[in-house]
């Protein structure tokens, strides 16, 4: 019998070890796949690729214990070298060897030059060959920076007291309401992909005051667009006992500062990969609805066909007015018409037409959708009734409003939308790892 007491201690050395560590001049073990071989005739470079980058490995004829011309691209091995000092190899270092074990090989050619520096084949084609395709070191790079996005909108709300929950996507209702569901038969029973998990977290709020969490909304809209998916992920977190729902736009503001400064300290040699300048997010300016497209359309001399909404043009002129006046590459949106918002969303006392919600816009691109919620159960269900909405389906959802919520609220934000922004990219697909659109189940 064996027992098992924790994580296994390897023989092969990481690049943050080799760096870290005491090797220059000594034998250590590595292993990677092989990203590329550069054949000299008695010198050979063979460029792995790791999970922190390239480490450059130099074949020497008659050092090395292996016949060059067997070893083919994308074979992973298993190496033994010396550690040298080169500062035209990646991160300064080269191990020059001395044996190598094949632990498995290719068995047909790749279809793209993954080790390109940058691949110039069409998204669709990068998108039909995802498992492949994302092992080109720059479009892996992106998602290492999504990563980082994650892990400091995780890290900033548990440091601001905010539980991190987990909520069902199959549900019997919809949270947003409408058509654009898809739609499940559930053992027999009706049921819904979650549009959101908007109903769960107010629920939620009830329980820990503050929480939040990262994870997939489905959206049935059969829309092929450059910025919209059917599924995605969001970033959501509602708290409560607030008194305006500025709070729910500082605490945004908070979180994206915090984001942005973990990306230039963790992720800079990715960042310097994908060739990004970061945004600012101090002082984000905020605008009423109206006044925003008052003030393009003045500028820019554009007419409002919308007085509802913003259209996409909209948003890219908001974002670039306030670029030109302010230098802000981010700008808050308020006071959305009640008539294109949720009906939990509160309206504003000074005048009803209007609510206290926003859009955040970042870069010419709405990437979040927020606001104050409805907490008094008689006036969630005169708005329900108002809207000709049934309360079928909702019975759960209007519990925790007759047993008392304090006042609340919260946002969503796309995760692949920042990302796409973040990066400079103008399609949403760039930034998603299997994306699915209106006509994509694969792969």
């Amino acid at each position: 019998m064996e027992f098992i007491s924790g994580v296994m201690k390897k023989d092969t050395l990481e690049i943050g070890e080799l760096l870290a560590g005491d090797y220059l001049g000594k034998k250590v073990t590595v292993n990677g796949a092989v990203h590329s071989i550069r054949d000299m005739g008695d010198i050979a470079f063979v460029v792995l690729r790791k999970r922190e980058g390239l480490l450059q490995t130099v074949f020497e004829e008659g050092k090395t214990n292996f016949n060059i011309k067997d070893l083919k691209e994308n074979s992973t091995i298993e190496a033994v070298g010396v550690m040298a000092a080169e500062d035209r190899a990646p991160n300064g270092i080269e191990i020059r060897l001395e044996s190598i074990r094949i632990l498995s090989e290719p068995k047909e050619p790749m279809p793209i030059a993954i080790n390109k520096w940058q691949l110039k084949s069409h998204l669709e084609t990068l998108v039909d060959l995802r498992p492949i395709s994302l092992r080109n070191i720059r479009e892996r790079a992106k998602f290492k920076i999504q990563e980082g996005i994650v892990i400091g909108f995780r890290d900033f709300l548990h440091c601001q007291g905010f539980t991190e929950i987990r909520t069902p996507k199959i549900v019997s209702r919809g949270a947003e309401g409408g058509a654009n569901v898809f739609k499940l038969d559930y053992f027999g029973k009706k049921a819904e992909l979650a549009q959101s998990p908007q109903f769960y977290k107010q629920t939620m709020v009830g329980v820990f005051d503050r929480v939040y969490e990262a994870a997939p909304v489905f959206r049935a809209e059969k829309h092929n667009t450059h910025r919209h998916l059917n599924e995605y992920t969001s970033l959501d977190f509602e708290m409560g006992y607030i008194e305006g729902f500025e709070e729910i736009m500082a605490m945004e503001a908070g979180a994206l500062q915090y984001i942005l400064e973990l990306l230039k300290k963790d992720y800079a040699n990715e960042l310097r990969i994908c060739g990004v300048d970061l945004p600012s997010a101090q002082n984000i300016p905020a605008i009423k609805f109206e006044d925003a497209k008052q003030k393009v359309s003045e500028k820019y001399d554009r007419p409002i066909r919308n007085p509802y909404d913003l259209e996409p043009e909209e948003e890219v002129l908001i974002s670039r007015y306030f670029k030109e006046e302010y230098d802000a590459d981010f700008v808050f949106i308020t006071h959305y018409p009640s008539k294109k918002r949720p009906f939990y969303t509160m309206d504003d006392p000074a005048d009803t037409r209007f609510t206290l919600s926003f859009d955040l816009l970042f870069r010419g691109i709405e990437i979040t959708t927020g606001g104050q919620r409805i907490h008094d159960l008689d006036m969630l269900r005169e708005k329900i009734s108002a809207r000709g909405m049934d309360e079928e389906g909702m019975e759960h959802y209007l519990m925790i409003f007759k047993h008392g919520m304090p006042p609340h609220g919260g946002l969503g934000m796309g995760l692949e939308r920042l990302t796409m922004k973040i990066l400079g990219k103008d399609n949403v697909r760039e930034t998603t790892l299997f994306p699915r659109d209106l006509s994509r189940l694969e792969p």
